[in-house]
């Protein structure tokens, strides 16, 4: 998946709109622990506390441009449909959001905070992804999928941003649910002509990206149990498996205690909140600090809508289980 440098103007002034850049900061403890140069890209300081804020405006704003539709529907576990419902509702369109059972309640908050009409159904995010085909299709609405080439091209902003402060990184860690934000910035380093690598994050508890990256198949059906919902997709999209096989460098799995311990880090070295996705990248970076001692590396903290106690059970040394 490629851009243009004038498509990617294009869309920083779509995402300027609402989403000023976010800061990347060189925190000395986090240095010190991970003996890297290390630096955060603070995607947890959006909007809607997540990266995804920036795809959903993007993707709204070019079907504006196109035919307006009457209504939205999409699936998530949060962060996509806060910014589906945050760009929806400033374009005047109706926005549904299917969300599965035990969904974070501070998640489904924030997305009927921001104008969401919000359908609780499935057991996990594909069920819910299917049972939102259904519903667009009996309500005459679109279905806006997880993963499109105008929502890469949104989240896309946030690599600009970065390889235009730090061109010269080794690499940079990313965790991946669907792939909008690793295939955004495999995006970004290719369009810069640059040589970083691009390492991804999964869950050990939902392998089924690293799993196709590295061309196996699942024994049996795939599962998706991290209590990191932003990480816990069962059925990757073809597209995005193929652009993380052809460009990043790797695709490591984290369990849930790393991932736990990474939280706790994040929050005690800089004080701030980290959903278990946004805490992936710092969690991969502890197994793979040896590969890259020394050189310059960035991770993404791609999020920080993580609920109350979920929080403070982490705090206080425990690991969730979903």
């Amino acid at each position: 998946m490629n851009f243009t440098d004038t498509e990617m103007e294009g869309a920083l002034q779509i995402v300027r709109r609402r989403v000023p850049p976010t800061p990347t900061h060189a925190w000395p403890q986090l240095a010190m622990r991970t003996g890297v140069e290390l630096y955060v890209k603070h995607e947890n300081h959006t909007p809607t506390g997540s990266f995804k804020a920036r795809g959903g405006l993007v993707y709204i704003d070019s079907l504006c441009r196109q035919t307006r539709p009457d209504g939205l529907v999409t699936a998530t576990r949060g962060n996509h449909g806060q910014s589906i419902a945050l760009a929806a509702r400033a374009a005047g369109i109706t926005p549904i959001v299917v969300v599965p059972e035990q969904n974070s309640e501070e998640k489904n908050a924030a997305m009927k905070a921001f104008g969401a009409e919000l359908l609780i159904r499935g057991r996990d995010f594909d069920e819910a992804r299917a049972i939102a085909a259904q519903e667009a299709g009996d309500r005459g609405f679109l279905l806006v999928p997880s993963f499109h080439r105008e929502i890469v091209r949104g989240v896309a902003t946030y690599g600009w941003e970065l390889f235009t402060q730090l061109p010269d990184l080794d690499a940079v860690i990313v965790p991946i649910g669907v792939g909008t934000g690793i295939c955004g910035l495999i995006a970004m380093r290719d369009l810069f002509g640059l040589r970083t690598e691009i390492v991804g994050v999964v869950a050990e508890q939902a392998p089924a990206f690293a799993m196709r990256y590295r061309g196996y198949e699942l024994p049996g059906p795939a599962v998706a149990a991290s209590f990191a919902d932003g990480l816990a997709c069962r059925e990757p999209p073809d597209e995005a498996v193929a652009i993380v096989r052809h460009g990043a460098a790797d695709v490591v799995q984290v369990s849930e205690d790393e991932i736990a311990d990474a939280i706790r880090t994040f929050y005690e070295t800089t004080h701030n909140l980290a959903e278990g996705a946004g805490a992936a990248s710092l969690a991969a970076l502890f197994r793979l600090r040896e590969r890259y001692r020394g050189k310059r590396v960035a991770i993404i903290l791609s999020g920080g809508n993580i609920d109350r106690a979920v929080m403070a059970a982490i705090l206080a040394g425990d690991t969730p289980r979903p």
